[in-house]
């Protein structure tokens, strides 16, 4: 994949970086204050914009004219109320149209492929079957199928890949993926190899965490969010005053008790979420009324015992096991109040909905632009 080289124009293969793993959190740094703030309530005038980040007006100034010349932000003078005068009241909105980031998403089942521009609103989903056969196979198929649906996108210049995965992610950016057979498989050196891009890899669970922070429009940067996923696999997340905290997730080895299912009368919470299980019941004779029960229950318990011992201000649950019931999310409540000793919390469903993995793939892109915009963009450009 050929790409432009950032600020220059000219045409350059680029560059193959190490491959690293990424952290997500609400920059800090005064370009990352003040496009995020362009980013979330553009579009703005440059008169509103020390009010909203905190800085100073000269300092917000410096840092428009870098994130200018970058190419994040623009001016926007069809925008101008009426009656506005001078350059202060221009406002001002990201960039949309001028690069974009590639997403992916490895799933035990299925690979999305996505382009997105920087907003993270995806401009092209593309859905696969998660190759068989060796890593090495497996990665090269979804890198090259990658790279097909990036140069879809001639007019745009990528600045970032990611990837969202499922099992443990280590910090060269290789993945140990129980489900796939994996071991130390290289997802980011086969797709920097194949997309010429820096990429990052993080685990799905936290990156479905940073979705919810950094995408989907929540404005609080305080507190302690908890995020749970259960589909084929089951794994949690924190996020603690605006950053996705960086601790294994995989909780499925959690005994639980659920005998109709299992016919045992101690088995892990990922057996009980499977959907073999709940087949092999059904074909038993099992009520399939009752089974759900006994699966919300025991989500619902699960949720309790976790939350009971971080105590976040807010609790998200994502995954379709959750949703599988008839009434929905009420009974996995219903057993989660009557087990948690701490007082009643609404569980939520996640903001991005059913396009959990699309969000997550897209964060992973994105976040070393949202933490660092001046540093990536250096980065990518080099």
């Amino acid at each position: 994949m050929r790409s432009d080289v950032v600020g220059d124009g000219a045409r350059h293969e680029r560059r193959v970086r190490v491959s690293r793993t990424v952290s997500f959190e609400r920059g800090d740094g005064a370009a990352a204050v003040v496009f995020r703030a362009v980013r979330t309530q553009g579009p703005v005038t440059r008169d509103l914009l020390p009010a909203a980040t905190g800085l100073s007006p000269a300092t917000v100034n410096r840092q428009l004219q870098v994130l200018d010349r970058l190419g994040l932000v623009k001016e926007r003078p069809d925008l101008v109320a009426a009656g506005a005068i001078g350059r202060p009241k221009i406002p001002l909105t990201l960039d949309r149209d001028r690069f974009c980031v590639i997403a992916v998403h490895i799933g035990a089942l299925s690979t999305l492929l996505m382009v997105a521009d920087l907003g993270g609103r995806p401009l092209q989903t593309v859905a696969m079957s998660t190759p068989g056969g060796s890593a090495a196979e497996a990665l090269a198929l979804i890198a090259r199928r990658a790279a097909l649906v990036a140069d879809s996108f001639t007019q745009r210049v990528p600045l970032w890949a990611g990837a969202a995965v499922g099992g443990i992610v280590h910090q060269d950016g290789s993945v140990d993926h129980a489900q796939l057979g994996w071991q130390r498989a290289p997802v980011g050196e086969a797709l920097e190899d194949e997309l010429g891009l820096p990429v990052s890899v993080s685990p799905h669970v936290q990156a479905m965490a940073a979705a919810e922070l950094l995408l989907a429009g929540a404005d609080n940067t305080t507190g302690t969010d908890l995020l749970f996923y259960v589909r084929e696999t089951v794994g949690l997340a924190t996020t603690i005053d605006g950053r996705v905290q960086e601790r294994p997730g995989n909780i499925g080895h959690i005994p639980v008790r659920a005998p109709l299912l299992t016919g045992l009368p101690q088995s892990t919470l990922q057996e009980v979420v499977g959907r073999k299980i709940f087949d092999d019941a059904v074909a038993a004779g099992a009520d399939p009324g009752e089974l759900h029960d006994e699966r919300a229950r025991v989500l619902g318990e699960m949720v309790a015992l976790v939350r009971d011992l971080i105590n976040p201000d807010r609790v998200v649950l994502a995954g379709h096991v959750f949703a599988e019931h008839r009434h929905g999310l009420a009974p996995v409540q219903a057993a989660f109040d009557a087990a948690s000793g701490l007082p009643p919390i609404e569980l939520s469903p996640p903001r991005f909905g059913a396009r959990v993995q699309e969000g997550a793939a897209v964060v992973v892109s994105l976040g070393a632009l949202y933490a660092d915009p001046i540093g990536a963009l250096q980065n990518s450009s080099t």
